[in-house]
């Protein structure tokens, strides 16, 4: 991080008042510049998304991916879990315990997530991005385990673009399925333990001859088998229980990929969906 925060002093004088204040923000706050978008980052800093992209081109990336994920390697290579003294009395031996049960839980997470950013084809990532720009409509599908990925997917793709339609957990799944074509696509969020019923749905899909995009763990998953894409989480990771953190980093690249790559049409979602919430009063802040 040195390296990087050289590189910010080296070109500060350049940088506009709004990147100025990017750069101070990153400086700052590196665990949450690492792993949120570019748009969350111009909330919180008070200034567009496309500032804090022209400010990854400024300090020498070739763009706002490229940045986080250097920000993101850095901070994970520097996550250290706490650990427990070595005298503790009676008294103390089971706050201990906890701790150091919390502590191992924190390197598990930091080690799958590391392993997911290492092993991840990149190129596989930007196919991604480009199916999701061009499909005339999205259905993102995951039950389950998978569930709560697939609605945070939807969500906030749906902020980006429009025709995009999150797959009940039971019901007219079919029914959507047959308002697609070959020009849209199917994501398929598949973690263990799999379902029957998602491996029949990717079949359909396969059969209709609608793109698959799939993430799941491993590549040879049953449906990261028949995909057309696939994207894999912490393949090498031994664990007893699974965890959503990887998952969730892989769609925020996917996000900010298309944020960066859809920038005009994303700004005028933004600003029809911004003007909704206004009008409706949606949100408190």
């Amino acid at each position: 991080m040195n390296s990087l925060e050289n590189l910010i002093k080296e070109k500060y004088s350049k940088l506009s008042p709004g990147q100025k204040r990017v750069a101070e923000y990153l400086i700052q706050n590196r665990d949450e510049f690492a792993f949120n978008t570019a748009s969350q980052i111009g909330r919180k800093v008070d200034v567009s998304e496309t500032t804090v992209i022209r400010f990854s081109y400024a300090i020498g990336f070739n763009g706002f991916s490229e940045m986080q994920s250097h920000i993101q390697q850095w901070v994970l290579s520097h996550s250290q879990g706490a650990q427990p003294p070595t005298e503790i009395s009676n008294a103390e031996q089971g706050t201990s315990e906890i701790s150091t049960l919390f502590a191992r839980t924190m390197e598990k997470e930091v080690v799958s997530m590391r392993q997911t950013l290492k092993q991840l084809n990149q190129e596989e990532v930007w196919k991604v991005i480009g199916k999701l720009i061009e499909a005339d409509r999205v259905l993102v599908v995951g039950m389950r385990a998978s569930f709560a990925a697939a609605y945070w997917f939807s969500l906030q793709l749906h902020t980006l673009r429009d025709q995009v339609y999150l797959s009940p957990t039971a019901g007219n799944v079919y029914e959507q399925l047959s308002d697609l074509t070959e020009h849209s696509a199917v994501v398929i969020l598949s973690f263990p333990r799999y379902l029957k019923e998602t491996l029949h749905l990717a079949e359909s899909v396969k059969s209709q001859g609608i793109p698959i995009i799939c993430l799941t763990d491993r590549l040879l998953s049953p449906v990261g088998r028949i995909a057309d894409f696939t994207l894999t989480t912490e393949e090498n990771v031994e664990s007893d229980s699974p965890s959503i953190h990887p998952v969730i980093s892989v769609i925020d690249m996917i996000i900010s990929g298309i944020a960066m790559k859809d920038q005009e049409r994303v700004q005028m979602r933004q600003q029809k969906l911004e003007e909704v919430y206004s009008t409706h009063g949606v949100f408190i802040e």
